[in-house]
């Protein structure tokens, strides 16, 4: 037994000798390998930059891209505009809502938000402004742009690319019809010009650049091809579009759409789309457009189209059925003849197919419509129809299209101190027999009505311009005093009825009954 008991303490005294062996010899290694590291990193900071084999980099001498646009904006850019408007508007009258509120004025509230949001309404006018951009095709300062762009405008301001000074321009002169417009600036120096170019020879797929200011963003410089030309039913009846993908946004109108050749080949105008800005389908007036309606403006101060009385629709007039019905191999059917106008004293009627003019097919209505508006008023047209599958030949004498159609052409009642204000939506003045004659309603009594407002009670009845009322509630009407009286007595949800005479293009005149109920806040 007392031999177990010492081996056991020989066994345990070896192995407490053991263990210290091995952490003296694991302490030993840690330090060593400490200073070794400490060491490394000591000579490492100590250690200076020894400089590399490579070779630095050098700014290189420009270089123009041989397949850049830089060229072409170096030239146009400089005669691209900046045009800012301001138009001042009256102070619209506060809501029926707050109308209905008492009104404090020792109310501090009521104080702040007279103030802030508008609440007075005889407090001073508002003025509101907008951006566009224009082409300068003069060097003494005269800019295409569009209409849109300085309608109604109070103040006109252009600047220059690379101008801080704004001049103020001064319109020459502008037409609705193609939203084209012409102004000048005094710059008491010569200013750089674009050129432009012949927008019949462009092709679908030709490179284009938009320049402009969109968003007030001067000197912007857009590229695309043109997608489509022709491109009619976006505006009005005059403007055929150059149809692009070239970015264009609100402040691009009026700026120019450039070739390759550095020309331009039509005014930015117009876009679709579903935001308010760029999806890829804008609009640019063609440049044989815009030359025909600047040099008009600038020689005369207005542009001038001539007409011979006809009315139609595309579609349906070009239909081909239609016309291999009616014996035509193509053509427009005419739809109405306005009284009293050339066409008519040449003979021509409705349900007429007009095959040519001055000897050139007629195959849309383009070919019809343009060489009669661009004829010199006083000149003679040649035309050849086709009545019961017969062909006819005729002249017809060009007449101004204002005094031709003065209804559409908005010309009707320029008398000052004739025209009443509009009730219900409706505008009428005296039924003259001189305006009786023009719009085919001679020998009647009434009122003509000149506009009908959209949206509105008169609208909702189905007035039209044109239109002449001859009583209401079965009082007759002979005066615009007389209808201004009429009306007066009507009291909102009263029953009202119009008795209105409307001319028909078969020069049969047709009596309408349209009525309704006055609406509570009687539109006037």
């Amino acid at each position: 037994m007392g031999e177990q008991v010492k081996e056991f303490f020989d066994w345990a005294r070896r192995r407490k000798i053991i263990v210290s062996v091995l952490v003296v010899f694991t302490l030993a290694v840690g330090i060593l390998i400490g200073s070794v590291v400490s060491g490394r990193v000591s000579a490492m900071k100590t250690l200076g930059f020894s400089g590399t084999t490579a070779t630095a980099l050098a700014v290189p001498d420009p270089i123009p891209s041989s397949s850049s646009f830089a060229s072409i904006v170096n030239r146009v850019e400089p005669a691209v505009v900046n045009i800012a408007t301001t138009q001042v508007l009256e102070r619209k009258q506060t809501s029926k809502k707050r109308r209905s509120q008492p009104y404090d004025q020792d109310d501090p509230m009521q104080d702040f938000f007279d103030r802030f949001f508008d609440g007075r309404s005889d407090g001073p006018p508002q003025a509101e402004r907008s951006l566009g951009s224009g082409v300068i095709v003069d060097k003494r300062g005269y800019i295409l742009t569009n209409n849109h762009v300085v309608e109604q405008a109070t103040k006109i301001q252009v600047q220059l690319n690379g101008d801080p000074n704004r001049y103020t321009a001064k319109v020459v002169g502008v037409d609705e019809d193609t939203d084209l417009a012409v102004i000048k600036i005094d710059a008491n120096k010569e200013l750089p010009t674009a050129k432009l170019g012949n927008s019949d020879g462009v092709q679908v797929g030709d490179w284009v650049l938009a320049i402009g200011s969109p968003f007030g963003l001067q000197a912007t410089v857009t590229a695309g091809i043109i997608s489509a030309k022709d491109r009619g039913g976006i505006g009005q009846q005059f403007q055929r579009f150059l149809q692009t993908d070239a970015a264009i946004n609100p402040g691009n109108s009026g700026g120019p759409l450039v070739d390759l050749a550095g020309q331009v080949i039509g005014i930015n105008t117009a876009i679709i789309t579903g935001s308010r800005g760029y999806e890829g389908v804008g609009f640019a007036l063609p440049s044989s457009t815009a030359i025909n309606v600047y040099d008009q403006i600038i020689k005369q101060g207005r542009v001038t189209r001539g007409s011979i009385g006809v009315s139609f629709q595309e579609e349906l007039s070009t239909n081909t059925i239609t016309l291999k019905s009616l014996g035509a191999p193509y053509g427009v059917v005419i739809e109405g003849v306005e009284p009293g106008s050339p066409a008519e004293k040449a003979g021509l009627k409705g349900g007429d197919v007009i095959t040519s003019v001055n000897g050139k097919p007629v195959k849309t209505g383009n070919d019809l419509v343009n060489p009669i508006a661009q004829a010199t008023i006083g000149s003679k047209v040649a035309l050849t129809y086709v009545r019961d599958r017969a062909q006819k030949e005729t002249t017809a004498t060009v007449e101004d299209r204002t005094r031709v159609f003065p209804n559409s052409a908005g010309r009707m009642g320029e008398q000052p101190g004739e025209a009443a204000p509009a009730e219900f939506g409706l505008h009428v003045e005296e039924l003259t027999p001189d305006r009786g004659r023009r719009v085919g309603v001679e020998a009647q009594k009434g009122v003509l009505v000149t506009e009908v407002d959209p949206a509105t009670f008169a609208d909702d009845l189905g007035f039209g311009r044109g239109d002449v009322i001859a009583d209401i509630n079965r009082a007759a009407v002979t005066t615009v005093a007389e209808y201004r009286k009429a009306v007066s007595t009507l009291k909102p949800g009263e029953e009202v009825v119009f008795k209105v005479l409307r001319r028909q293009d078969s020069d049969r005149i047709l009596t309408l009954y349209l009525s309704g109920k006055v609406p509570a806040d009687n539109q006037h």
